[in-house]
């Protein structure tokens, strides 16, 4: 059954996110008619072990040997009750997409041009 919990920013902002269910040992208050928890921790300490993950993910792919020019990571996050944020789980097995990019060679210069194909 889903619920609603109460977090608070680093910066005292308030976001409401919708959890599964409440926590045990959660704060339960009412706003507006609705039932509402108060998350133990801040938003942002929820959020901490998924910069750690996408910290670890982009060490591994930018210091590897491919080493590409550029590097997207994307997590499905969920926020639970109980754990926090965490890396959704997909219609596959877990939510992880990478994206390597790298850009033109830099030895060649704008006024190139490319062979002509066969004539045919």
């Amino acid at each position: 059954m889903a619920a609603l919990m109460e977090f608070t920013t680093e910066s005292g902002e308030t976001v409401t996110v919708e959890v599964d269910r409440h926590a045990q040992g959660a704060q339960l208050v009412a706003r507006d008619g609705h039932a509402l928890a108060r998350a133990e921790r801040t938003f942002d300490e929820a959020l901490q072990g998924i910069r750690s993950a996408a910290e670890s993910a982009l060490a591994v792919f930018r210091d590897g040997a491919l080493k590409p020019d550029g590097v997207e990571l994307e997590f499905g996050v969920k926020i639970t009750a109980e754990a926090g944020a965490v890396i959704a789980k997909s219609a596959l097995e877990g939510h992880l997409t990478v994206k390597l990019s790298w850009s033109p060679s830099s030895s060649a210069t704008p006024s190139e041009t490319p062979p002509a194909p066969p004539a045919g």
